[in-house]
């Protein structure tokens, strides 16, 4: 089996054969190279014909993708609302929740 998808940067795959995760982070076209980072930290690189030699496939995100990146910030998540809904301390009235 030989991989038909093309590699996209930002997209994740994962290599069938070797059973690894990664995404890709760079292509330079000018260099012929794939730039990947696997699930674990590190980096790799292919050239378009080991890519497409590989037995690679497309994959969604895996749910703990961020754990390779060490120094990654909360909005660099693709989350849009960090933490605007919580209430302001002077706000919240105590008293409106305790039983009496």
């Amino acid at each position: 089996m030989t991989t038909v998808t093309d590699p996209i940067i930002d997209s994740w795959y994962k290599d069938v054969e070797n059973k690894l995760k990664f995404k890709v982070v760079a292509i330079d076209e000018n260099d012929d190279s794939i730039e990947v980072q696997y699930l674990n930290g590190d980096i790799g690189e292919y050239d378009n014909d080991s890519w497409y030699n590989s037995t690679f496939d497309y994959i969604e995100a895996p749910e703990d993708w961020s754990a390779p990146f060490d120094d990654i910030e909360t909005d660099d998540l693709g989350y849009s609302d960090t933490d605007s809904h919580k209430p302001n301390d002077e706000d919240v009235d105590i008293e409106n929740y305790l039983d009496e």
